[in-house]
């Protein structure tokens, strides 16, 4: 009786030791380690910002090298991450599938991976240096070190405060719009920046809490594994308060029509930041305990949809709010 023929070993990104990997899926695993969903969301705020700097269009091609290099800066620092967090994705079901990830089938080496960030930070500060201006290509690797080294590296598996400091890497494309545009950073630049600072508590916030288990199976300790959610709906509310109150300082600058958008859209945020703590408080969000294993095990999110409901509304509110300060830089009238 023969025995059957030993399957072979599968290796990195299940093909066989030494089989080709096909190249669009080599590419496309590249590119979903850039995470182009969160780079679509920072170049939302890019743009209005050179608008505002420039009172109004800003060379076509000033634009397109400060948008093409931002994104290869955010590219290169999200690609960089994911190079660090491979351990921790593996073992959260949000990420579960990301290219370095078994689970994702492992489509990118971690080496390649490395490298492609190094090229994609080189090419933005290349590209933003030589083409816009070295002011801009500065504060774009200065956005890239503080990602990779404050964030991913000093606060992420460390602290609860990890997306509150961390979180300003995120902020910096706007002081890149402006200081394209200028050649400096001006004070409007700076609240345009505290904006987006006080913005990510709440957004990031609200789908950790929708994910805490997952992030509690990983040893990160966002404030929502380690905190109440009646402390963490408190906490949202606090920052969107202030994240308001920043959005009203821009006035000076942006005009009274910018000023009347942003007190509406600031109302529609609190609203909804004021009916998660409320749904909270009622007991809305976390099912009871003796369910809880039942309905929440390891990496599956809550089953209320409240968080979420914030996390989406989080980002339609930055997006338009940026088009309101892009509208009403572009107006002949409307200012102070």
């Amino acid at each position: 009786m023969t025995s059957a023929p030993a399957l072979p070993r599968l290796g990195h990104g299940g093909t066989p030791p030494g089989a080709r990997r096909p190249a669009g899926k080599i590419a496309r695993g590249l590119v979903a380690l850039t995470k182009p969903r969160i780079i679509e969301l920072l170049l939302v705020t890019t743009v209005p910002t050179m608008l505002l700097a420039q009172r109004g269009v800003p060379s076509l091609r000033l634009v397109a090298v400060t948008l093409i290099g931002g994104t290869l800066a955010a590219g290169s620092a999200n690609t960089i991450n994911c190079y660090i967090d491979r351990d921790i994705d593996a073992v959260m079901k949000r990420t579960s599938r990301r290219p370095l990830v078994v689970k994702g089938q492992g489509a990118i080496k971690p080496w390649e991976a490395l490298a492609w960030g190094i090229a994609l930070g080189a090419g933005a500060t290349l590209l933003l240096g030589l083409m816009a201006n070295w002011l801009a290509a500065s504060l774009a690797d200065a956005a890239i070190v503080f990602y990779i080294f404050v964030y991913t590296l000093g606060l992420k598996r460390r602290s609860p405060a990890n997306i509150v400091i961390g979180g300003a890497a995120g902020c910096f494309p706007v002081l890149v719009g402006w200081a394209a545009v200028t050649g400096t950073v001006a004070l409007p630049a700076v609240v345009l920046f505290a904006v987006i600072f006080l913005w990510t508590p709440p957004h990031f916030w609200a789908l950790a809490m929708k994910f805490r288990k997952d992030y509690a199976a990983a040893n990160v300790p966002m404030l929502p594994v380690v905190a109440t959610p009646a402390q963490v709906a408190r906490k949202i509310l606090w920052y969107s308060y202030a994240m308001v109150a920043a959005t009203l300082a821009l006035i000076p600058f942006a005009g009274w029509i910018y000023g009347v958008l942003a007190a509406a859209l600031g109302a529609w945020f609190l609203a909804e930041a004021h009916g998660l703590d409320a749904r909270v408080r009622a007991g809305q969000i976390t099912p009871p305990a003796q369910a809880a294993e039942a309905t929440l095990a390891a990496g599956a999110p809550s089953p209320s949809p409240a968080p979420m409901r914030l996390f989406h509304l989080s980002i339609a509110y930055l997006t338009l709010l940026f088009a309101a300060v892009a509208v009403t830089a572009l107006l002949p009238w409307g200012r102070w």
